[in-house]
């Protein structure tokens, strides 16, 4: 049994959990993809269905810490002691998600100034460099509804979600999932990178360079060679755990 958050009754497999949520967390803080104390980042709980942690609101993402995550029922309430706060009405996609994806362990959401000003193009994000075309095909568009506090919308998410790894919230911002925080991470990392790139891109002024279907298709299949097979992702995982801990180690308490 794991002792080091103040929780009672934690599990080894949910104190984990934890450690990487925080860690998460100090990441997103660290590449700046912030907002402030909004948005967020969950994951479910180990072996506790309809349960998730959750960031506690007010917080900076660079504050938070395993014991501060606070654990929430599919609603948004808290479903254990805690003396911080939570935003239930930020929890509304990612309870659509959590819900209606069972693989879907772990929710980023993030309003990056690069992934918020894509989210505002009609065409979205253009598959003309390597890093966006890790999403060639395997990207949702979901249509601002408003600020999402209306519980009927998170079916709507979840079915432009679909089966894909990432989503854009056109005039919102972006949104990852995965099996793992790696995964999540990854994913969110490399979407909000290709959408700086593009901003860089059309900031030129200069006509883009086009790629043709069957070099897209046989790039995104490499890319996955790499990431899966080759465990680039575990990888990248571990390297981002050895900074945090170089950076400031208690992110783990």
């Amino acid at each position: 049994m794991a002792t080091s958050c103040e929780t009672p009754a934690i599990s080894d497999a949910e104190y984990q959990a934890r450690v990487d949520l925080a860690a998460c967390y100090r990441l997103a803080a660290h590449y700046k993809m912030t907002d402030l104390i909004y948005t967020h980042i969950t994951a479910r709980v180990p072996d506790e269905p309809g349960h998730f942690l959750i960031n506690p609101y007010g917080f900076m993402w660079e504050e938070i810490t395993a014991s501060s995550l606070v654990k929430i029922d599919v609603e948004g309430n808290k479903a254990a002691s805690s003396p911080y706060r939570v935003n239930p009405a930020g929890f509304t996609i990612h309870s659509a998600v959590h819900t209606g994806r069972s693989d879907a362990h772990w929710v980023m959401h993030t309003h990056t100034r690069s992934g918020v000003a894509v989210s505002c193009l009609a065409d979205g994000l253009l598959p003309t460099n390597q890093i966006a075309l890790q999403f060639h095909g395997r990207l949702g568009y979901h249509d601002y509804e408003g600020v999402a506090l209306n519980l009927g919308e998170r079916e709507r998410i979840v079915a432009s979600l679909g089966s894909h790894p990432a989503l854009v919230l056109r005039n919102h911002g972006l949104l990852t999932v995965g099996p793992s925080a790696a995964q999540m991470f990854s994913n969110m990392f490399n979407l909000c990178r290709a959408c700086e790139i593009q901003e860089s891109a059309l900031a030129m002024g200069l006509p883009l360079q086009e790629l043709d279907e069957a070099t897209m298709r046989r790039a995104t299949g490499q890319i996955d060679q790499m990431a899966y097979d080759d465990g680039d992702v575990q990888l990248e995982w571990d390297a981002h755990m050895r900074l945090l801990d170089r950076l400031d180690p208690g992110f783990r308490d």
